[in-house]
């Protein structure tokens, strides 16, 4: 077994790896989606967990909020444990009228406002996408579920409070669809490092209607987008 910083190994870490932001959602999914379960980290409250969903073996792990906590552990799951398949579940809020609570986003890409592309010093703006595979793949089982999906942009913000109340419209006008903390880091960690990567979001709030899950109502609505990240095992 390995250990690194942030990971100290005591089960195996599968090739597919899903990344809700919640350390306790990652313990939900392992108990209540998986079988044969092993608990594989638990450092600083990041729980992972390796177990079987229909025959195939899969790993979950909670990463912790913002850009900088999921680029750690990405990169060390992509460069120390042979990751090859990192799946972001979690929750957004929507920015576009069509877009409702329940809803599941597949960020086709990540816009962001975040300086964490400075590290790569590229001689321009980087478009951070997702893995078309893992997209296609997604989308195609959400839609054999009857679960209601969108395709599109999402922000990635450093921001959860801003003292700027007109940010919001700015990137409603350009199309956003919703919201997020993640996406850009993880997209761009595993462009540079030869991994996939997707990021999957259930809309948790609507900034236009003031609409938001209550705890209860986020459990039940994230199962859907679970069923449908595990279908990717």
């Amino acid at each position: 077994m390995i250990n690194t910083t942030h990971i100290n190994q005591t089960a195996e870490i599968t090739e597919t790896v899903l990344m809700p932001g919640d350390p306790l959602r990652a313990k939900y999914i392992a108990e209540n989606f998986l079988s044969n379960t092993k608990q594989f980290n638990s450092v600083r409250g990041a729980l992972g967990f390796t177990g079987t969903y229909k025959g195939n073996d899969i790993s979950v792990m909670g990463t912790g909020m913002g850009m900088p906590s999921v680029g750690i552990y990405s990169y060390e799951l992509i460069n120390v444990f042979n990751v090859k398949n990192l799946i972001r579940i979690g929750s957004c809020a929507s920015l576009q009228p069509e877009v409702n609570i329940h809803d599941i986003i597949f960020a086709i890409a990540a816009s962001t406002d975040s300086n964490f592309a400075f590290q790569f010093n590229l001689p321009g703006t980087y478009s951070a996408c997702c893995s078309y595979e893992l997209l296609s793949k997604a989308k195609n089982k959400a839609d054999e579920f009857g679960f209601k999906s969108h395709v599109g942009n999402v922000l990635s913000s450093d921001v959860f409070y801003s003292a700027d109340d007109t940010i919001n419209s700015r990137w409603q006008k350009m199309g956003i669809m919703a919201i997020e903390m993640e996406a850009a880091a993880l997209y761009m960690q595993a462009a540079r490092y030869g991994a996939n990567a997707l990021c999957m979001l259930t809309v948790s709030d609507n900034i236009l209607t003031g609409e938001a899950l209550s705890a209860e109502e986020r459990q039940t609505a994230f199962n859907d987008m679970v069923e449908t990240a595990l279908e990717l095992a």
